[in-house]
Formats: structure tokens, sequence, C-alpha cells
């Protein structure tokens, strides 16, 4: 049975995105997939990593349990929007407090090199948008994406990880918010 996490970076629980995240977790369950969730605006942490890596801040419960549910996890699902071309600062803060060195990958003494902790791990980034895709990805170089794929995940191991953009969301009317949702269900369904 694959077990996936949810992790849901929206600070809003009436937006878009915890539809997504509810359309996600009901597909995943009815394939048989053991599911666990995160909504990292309910969790009490302090999101700024204060004196970087010179000193261990400790962490708070909801942190240590929201990285038991990592490491459990199979799959890692990230559903979150893109706001000024990256991640909102909660969703940042939680990444910056709890993707650590020891715990996400390890860097080697003496050497440019890391070693990758959650190797064996995949992911996939959902994201929601207020322009097209393409324009995000082509003008801009989809920098939320990169930052959380390549410079966070890839960077601790996990990997393949696979994006699909949603959007545009604002002024989207009733229909087609029910086709993002059959999209993402399905995408729960087969335990993408």
């Amino acid at each position: 049975m694959k077990k996936i996490l949810i992790i849901n970076g929206h600070p809003n629980d009436e937006s878009f995105n915890f539809g997504i995240a509810e359309s996600y977790q009901k597909g995943a369950i009815a394939s048989g997939a053991q599911v666990e969730t995160i909504t990292i605006a309910n969790l009490n942490f302090n999101p700024n990593l204060k004196f970087g890596y010179q000193k261990r801040t400790d962490l708070e419960p909801d942190l240590l349990e929201s990285w038991e549910k990592i490491k459990r996890a199979d799959h890692l699902v990230w559903i979150h929007p893109v706001w000024w071309g990256g991640l909102p600062a909660i969703t940042k803060g939680f990444i910056d407090r709890l993707f650590l060195p020891g715990m996400a990958f390890q860097y080697r003494e003496n050497s440019v090199w890391w070693d990758k902790l959650l190797k064996g791990k995949t992911a996939h980034i959902i994201t929601t948008l207020d322009q097209p895709s393409w324009y995000y990805r082509f003008f801009f170089g989809s920098p939320s994406v990169n930052q959380l794929k390549k410079s966070t995940l890839e960077f601790c191991g996990v990997k393949p990880v696979k994006v699909s953009y949603i959007g545009i969301v604002k002024g989207s009317n009733d229909e087609q918010r029910k086709k993002w949702l059959d999209k993402v269900y399905n995408l729960g369904f087969k335990n993408k």
C-alpha cells in the first residue's frame, strides 16, 4: 500500500487549494492508498530560521510530527498557490525550519558535496496560478517550481518530482473548477 502525504501550503482554508487537496485525498483513498495530510497554516511554529544553520532552533511539536509524516511517506504531494512568482511565506518558512542538515540532507566534511537523505521518495507539485501556465513557465521560468522541485526536493533526494499547473484560477467558473478537481481526483487515484 502506497503511503501518500498531502502538504497544503495555502494559508487560507477557504481557498481553492483546499478543494484541490480534498479531491486528491479522495482519489488516493479510493485507490487504496494510505493518506496523511499536513495543513501548514494550521501548524504552530515560528517560520523564521533565525540563526540559519549556525545554531539549531528546537523544533516545535507540530514540526516534529510533520517530519515523522514526511519520513513515513513514499510520495509527497505539495499543493500551493504561486504568489509573486514564489511560494507563500508560511510554506517557505515550513521548508526552512524542517528541511535541515542531518534530517533532509547532510553536507560532507571538507567537500562541496552532500548526501541526499530523502532518497526513495517521489513527489508531485500541484500549483495554482492567476496567469496562463505557459506564461509562468516561459516568461518567468517557473521560480516557485524550480525552488521547490530542484532546490529543495531533488536536492534532498526526492525523485522524480512531477508538476501540474492549475489556472487561471482568478475568474474561473464552477464548471472549470470541477474539471480541475476531477483531474486532481484522478491524479490521486493513480497515486501520481
